[in-house]
């Protein structure tokens, strides 16, 4: 609910500064934007921020529709060509397989969540806007500027990770599923609703996990996580790591070390997080003691 302040507290403030308004223009600086708004009014306004921002993430959809052949062609299909620009630079040949359509409805839906998987991630940060700018106003001008690094830096981590889960886990695990075999009497046929749901996994998958230090610094910011917790718990957080990476990946030791490395990495910059939060959470109370 947006933060309101009485005249009262106003007036108790201009009578602290000695009653003739000299402070008044900083001491405006620092509190939130008012307006007075009901409980159901509150709820009115974000019903239609939230159908903004689904609208956002619709235009989004509709957008990608215009761009069906390319999505299908470059981004679904595209590691399953010995073609795809990444097995160049990874330095990996892709054994050629097939991708097939078992049931009725398989390519119909891997199409459509192709689609709906690149428009919400373009109408994505619409939606995040529109949830922006109904907290906004209740925020004041330092908590403002604090929940726009969070969200840039939130979004960045995220792209960062699908990205990693894209073009890296991706192509390493199609290499190695393509070219295992148990015998060569058998070959490998991919069902495309599978193969879709697999490349949706590793590259959402590593989006969300990248997310890790944003969590931590919120987690941080209630007092809930330490940097002394943190490392306490760093071996048992290596293990997890491992166990998430061993899920994500396919059975190959080099793409799970791979998977470990930046998890591995974002855990010990989110001690660095937590312990800068926990620095300044102490210097915003001893100056509110003071």
């Amino acid at each position: 609910m947006l933060k309101t302040r009485p005249d009262s507290a106003k007036s108790d403030t201009e009578a602290a500064v000695g009653g003739d308004g000299s402070n008044g223009a900083s001491d405006e600086s620092q509190t939130p934007d008012l307006g007075e708004m009901g409980f159901l009014d509150h709820l009115e306004e974000l019903r239609w921020r939230i159908f903004k921002g689904l609208g956002g993430v619709v235009f989004g959809i509709v957008a990608c529709l215009f761009f069906y052949q390319w999505i299908i062609d470059v981004l679904l299909l595209g590691p399953a060509s010995p073609d795809f620009f990444m097995y160049e630079i990874l330095g990996l040949e892709l054994k050629e397989f097939v991708i097939q359509n078992r049931t009725v409805t398989g390519q119909f839906f891997a199409a459509i969540g192709t689609v709906v998987v690149v428009g919400l991630l373009i109408g994505a940060p619409i939606l995040i806007y529109q949830m922006w700018a109904f907290i906004e106003p209740g925020l004041y001008p330092h908590e403002k500027s604090k929940i726009r690094f969070v969200s840039v830096f939130a979004t960045g981590f995220f792209m960062l990770g699908a990205s990693f889960g894209y073009l890296i886990i991706t192509p390493l695990a199609v290499t190695f599923f393509a070219g295992f075999e148990i015998s060569p009497k058998i070959s490998n046929e991919f069902d495309i609703t599978r193969y879709f749901s697999l490349i949706t996994l590793w590259s959402f998958g590593a989006a969300i996990l990248f997310e890790l230090p944003v969590v931590v610094y919120f987690l941080s910011k209630l007092g809930i996580v330490t940097p002394a917790l943190l490392r306490r718990s760093r071996k048992y957080a290596i293990i997890g790591i491992l166990v998430i990476a061993a899920f994500l990946t396919p059975p190959d030791p080099f793409t799970q070390i791979l998977m470990t490395v930046p998890l591995t990495l974002l855990y010990e910059g989110s001690i660095l997080i937590a312990a800068y939060s926990e620095r300044k959470r102490k210097r915003e109370l001893e100056r509110a003691l003071e």
